[in-house]
């Protein structure tokens, strides 16, 4: 099976726009959500994961851990130059949820209009081993956060 690559937001439904009030006359298109995931090693605690397109609304953030790290490790992300998100500690295998801190909400919702650099920080005391894959998931959107065409868009 080989890649494809779409640009812009991908819309799904069967409603595009409302005619009446009643189920099947109301809008029901919704945008699709992918995700993007960046392998990081214990010899490489800080790095560029990948880049978010302008608009999008992130659903998830997790670190699955696939090789225990030999101490610890916090891992922190930025999202176009800000502390996203709060720190979350690395202690076994497995995976671990990271959620929007207080300052930075909004984020969440849009990531702003620009495509917004993901980079993470890994800190742990002399790291001889340990690797995890950070992965976001997003509906892509408009730079704008619109999700919705107007009614004389296609």
């Amino acid at each position: 099976m080989g890649f494809a690559t779409h640009l812009g937001p991908w819309l799904l439904g069967t409603v595009k726009n409302t005619t009446g009030t009643t189920s099947g006359t109301i809008r029901n298109m919704g945008a699709t959500t992918v995700s993007q995931s960046a392998n990081v090693v214990f010899g490489t605690l800080t790095g560029t994961a990948f880049v978010l397109p302008a608009g999008a609304q992130i659903t998830d953030i997790k670190i699955v851990t696939t090789t225990v790290f030999s101490a610890a490790t916090t891992a922190k992300l930025s999202i176009g130059a800000v502390d996203f998100t709060t720190t979350g500690t690395i202690t076994s295998v497995g995976g671990i949820s990271l959620t929007a801190n207080a300052t930075t909400p909004a984020l969440f919702l849009n990531v702003g209009s620009t495509d917004a650099i993901v980079t993470y920080t890994l800190a742990g005391t002399a790291l001889t081993t340990g690797a995890a894959t950070i992965i976001i998931t997003y509906s892509v959107r408009n730079s704008d956060g619109a999700a919705n065409p107007t009614a004389t868009q296609n």
